[in-house]
């Protein structure tokens, strides 16, 4: 049975979640609402079943349920499961028709147990696992007869990618002090350039206002610094290039009906595949 990687300098992603939970609204819930409805093409999730692979917060999860699906969710942080279960006490308290539960990505006998999924969703999950293509062949098995599978996967940006899977690495190693200053030392620079940019084409407040609104800007309703936190300390970290997890799924009897994504960039691209 494989696990995730139990390396001790594992990111904590539940904790951070904990924290979001906090600034979380109905402007945050609504746009992780149109993300899942732009992506997948539908206006609702009426009569579906809905596999939360990695819940985190457990925003997606409740988005999904608020659409209409039947919706079972699982994590393999306790604080992430916490989280979840959190907002499905929140707004959907004693549902019978979600579940919040402990639970491997990487666990072939767990993942059999759960069944078929007309939608199964895992969005910036497996690539953390420390063995991400046995976490999308998992998943794949998850998926009914002419259902989907929606996920997000950090784009391979060769040497600059193997720089960020060592920045990450040192965050985890760093006492707890220290990772706030280490992640400023990181990302202000990096703010400062765009704002520049933006000062440059004569917008100086357009990067402020990404920043402010980043719920909106971000389409999926996350918090500009609790994005930041899972970005530099989220380790393990894997990455692919496009073409690699569409002939990955395609040999395993996936086609792609939609694609977006990251320009390029550093961040995640995303599919939805059917089966």
């Amino acid at each position: 049975m494989t696990q995730p990687s139990t390396d001790s300098n594992r990111f904590a992603f539940g904790a951070n979640w904990a924290r979001f939970l906090t600034v979380l609204d109905d402007d945050r819930i609504q746009e992780a609402e149109k993300s899942l409805k732009t992506m997948l093409g539908v206006e609702d999730l009426q009569g579906k079943t809905f596999l939360d692979i990695g819940s985190g917060s457990g925003l997606f999860s409740l988005a999904a349920r608020r659409l209409g699906a039947k919706v079972h969710s699982f994590d393999y942080d306790l604080q992430s499961v916490a989280c979840t279960a959190e907002l499905k006490r929140r707004y959907f308290p004693d549902d019978t028709q979600w579940q919040v539960e402990s639970g491997s990505a990487l666990d072939k006998d767990y993942m059999s147990s759960l069944g078929e999924f007309d939608i199964v969703y895992s969005w910036g999950v497996l690539h953390h696992t420390g063995a991400m293509y046995t976490g999308i062949e998992l998943a794949q098995q998850r998926v009914a007869g002419g259902g989907k599978l929606f996920i997000s996967i950090y784009n391979d940006q060769g040497g600059q990618s193997h720089r960020w899977r060592g920045i990450k690495k040192l965050y985890n190693e760093l006492p707890s002090i220290f990772r706030v200053p280490y992640m400023l030392i990181i990302l202000i620079p990096r703010g400062t350039k765009y704002f520049l940019f933006s000062t440059l084409k004569g917008k100086p407040f357009e990067y402020i206002n990404s920043v402010i609104n980043y719920s909106k800007y971000s389409s999926r309703g996350m918090s500009k610094w609790h994005d930041m936190v899972d970005w530099i300390g989220g380790y393990p970290f894997d990455v692919a290039k496009p073409e690699d997890i569409f002939s990955f799924c395609y040999d395993r009897g996936f086609s792609l009906v939609r694609l977006k994504t990251c320009g390029g960039g550093l961040a995640c691209n995303e599919y939805v595949f059917t089966k």
